[in-house]
């Protein structure tokens, strides 16, 4: 018996690794090679391809499908309907299998709906796509960005609450942590005070 959960329509292959306390609902389908950490939870009509990396608790809404080449590790967010990509330039006619371009999602990252991420870039810890955006270059970590093409407008803290700087520091007001802003990056001054 296994220690995840899969709903009788979903499928499921052999060679599939899949962690305790994982679901996976309606209709979705985990290639063999996937690799999936505990307590995720994969929507309906979720696609999870073979070379691909899940870490724990990691989250995938409705109608996401997670392309060879793609990392998402522990706590990230895919929200419905979101895109990756494996290829810069698609033919029909043309087979591009040795051309995957790795896409690496850090650790607790959100992707908001119908946004899409272009491959090989790296989108860094607890930043957040804004909903429809479309990423086409590396997002730096805490960073919020939006749009077409995404653009940062923002910070973001790692439970979720935009931040508001002034002189290039501030605190969230949901959890108490405290940022400082360095060039085109931020970082937590004190870590260990969010309750995440």
């Amino acid at each position: 018996m296994p220690d995840f959960f899969a709903h009788e329509s979903a499928y499921v292959d052999d060679g599939a690794i899949i962690g305790r306390g994982t679901k996976i609902w309606h209709f979705s389908h985990v290639m063999s090679g996937a690799v999936i950490g505990e307590r995720c939870n994969l929507g309906q009509n979720v696609v999870v391809m073979p070379g691909t990396r899940l870490g724990d608790n990691v989250k995938v809404q409705n109608n996401v499908s997670i392309y060879q080449g793609v990392t998402l590790e522990d706590d990230v967010f895919c929200g419905p309907s979101c895109v990756f990509t494996n290829v810069i330039n698609p033919r029909s006619h043309v087979s591009r299998k040795d051309e995957y371009k790795p896409t690496l999602v850090k650790r607790g990252a959100s992707i908001g709906a119908n946004a899409t991420v272009i491959c090989g870039v790296t989108l860094g810890e607890y930043c957040f796509l804004g909903a429809g955006a479309v990423v086409t270059t590396d997002v730096a970590a805490y960073a919020l960005v939006v749009g077409v093409p995404a653009r940062r407008v923002g910070w973001m803290c790692r439970c979720g609450e935009q931040l508001t700087l002034v002189d290039g520091r501030g605190v969230c007001a949901a959890c108490g942590t405290s940022y400082e802003e360095n060039g085109s990056a931020l970082r937590p001054i004190d870590p260990g005070a969010a309750a995440v």
